[in-house]
């Protein structure tokens, strides 16, 4: 795919804007949150457990983590994301967690920057997952640049994400998701690795979730709203004074967190679940799992900690590690599996 110059210049522009926004403005979600400090978890004062009895590895999409982790999606296409990639490789490697990339449509348009998502050699036991917008596949995107993607990764599934609030706000966004569905379960009829459905912070409902799951989508990142938001994200970029209200009308759409978790867990008990958006410690991370993800992602945190520096990364990654721990402690759960099953999280009056 040969795009003119000018566009695939626009596309890399927007990343590092993206950048910058979130490292340097406040684009949180500041009237929703992730729903899960609703939550409590019941203190077991009498664990019946050492501390080396606890093992807080898992399974997901058939990869062994050692801890149920997985740093989410956010950059790649510009000088510093490839820094910040390889940083964040390097640290999903040594704990053995899951890492995803950011939207790779620029490595497409732009194919001399597919280096900035290129990851494998820094994690090559890990679980990588690649990324693109769905909406691309109204955009003459087809198997073919799904599959360029992956293989720019050497991925071990590929992200479908979701992003209609985004783009209706974006300068130029990509406003045509008509008959996407479709396209998804074609696509992954077709696709050699499992494809995961992610929302960027507005949430997937149980009923989306069922008709992605239908069409052939392998697993969900809920990816809910109570973090970052796109909304104000594209705000920060606007070019014109409607654009910034839009996105500061609609910075805190979507649905909770905990809500979606709760919600797709009932429904579809077996489906692999990754709770997103808003989590900021291993708190959260746990109370996630013992609502009913298998997972967590993380962004901003691993984000900031990143484009800090090398130490600042490694830190949070061990952080994160030993806070998930504590729960399962002080909980009296000695795997995630016994934590997920448990009943020790309740929710507050």
């Amino acid at each position: 795919m040969n795009l003119p110059i000018n566009e695939s210049a626009a596309t890399q522009t927007r990343k590092a804007d993206h950048i910058r926004i979130c490292l340097e403005e406040d684009v949180q979600c500041h009237q929703t949150t992730n729903g899960l400090e609703k939550y409590r978890f019941n203190h077991s004062c009498l664990p019946e457990l050492h501390r080396d009895e606890i093992d807080i590895s898992t399974k997901f999409l058939g990869k062994n983590l050692l801890a149920p982790l997985l740093i989410s999606s956010m950059t790649g296409g510009t000088e510093q994301a490839g820094m910040i990639n390889r940083r964040l490789a390097a640290v999903a490697q040594h704990y053995k967690i899951a890492m995803g990339v950011g939207s790779q449509r620029v490595a497409v348009e732009k194919p001399q920057v597919a280096d900035t998502f290129a990851m494998r050699k820094y994690a090559p036991d890990v679980l990588l997952l690649a990324n693109l917008g769905a909406v691309q596949l109204n955009y003459t995107y087809s198997i073919d640049e799904c599959r360029k993607v992956i293989d720019i990764l050497e991925a071990d599934a590929l992200i479908l994400h979701l992003n209609p609030l985004q783009e209706f706000i974006q300068p130029r966004g990509d406003i045509n998701f008509h008959g996407l569905l479709d396209k998804i379960d074609k696509l992954c009829i077709q696709l050699e690795v499992p494809v995961i459905a992610k929302e960027v912070g507005n949430g997937i409902s149980p009923v989306m979730a069922e008709k992605l799951i239908a069409a052939g989508v392998t697993a969900i990142d809920v990816a809910g709203a109570g973090g970052t938001s796109w909304a104000m994200v594209e705000s920060e970029r606007a070019e014109t004074p409607l654009q910034r209200r839009l996105g500061r009308t609609f910075a805190d759409w979507g649905f909770p967190t905990a809500e979606c978790i709760v919600g797709i867990r009932q429904g579809m008990p077996d489906v692999p679940l990754i709770a997103s958006g808003g989590l900021r410690h291993g708190l959260d991370v746990a109370k996630a799992i013992a609502l009913g993800a298998d997972i967590a992602g993380l962004a901003m945190p691993f984000l900031k900690a990143a484009a800090h520096s090398e130490a600042a990364l490694w830190e949070l990654a061990e952080v994160l590690i030993v806070e998930v721990t504590t729960v399962l402690f002080c909980t009296g759960n000695a795997t995630i599996a016994q934590l997920k099953n448990s009943n020790c999280l309740q929710r507050l009056q």
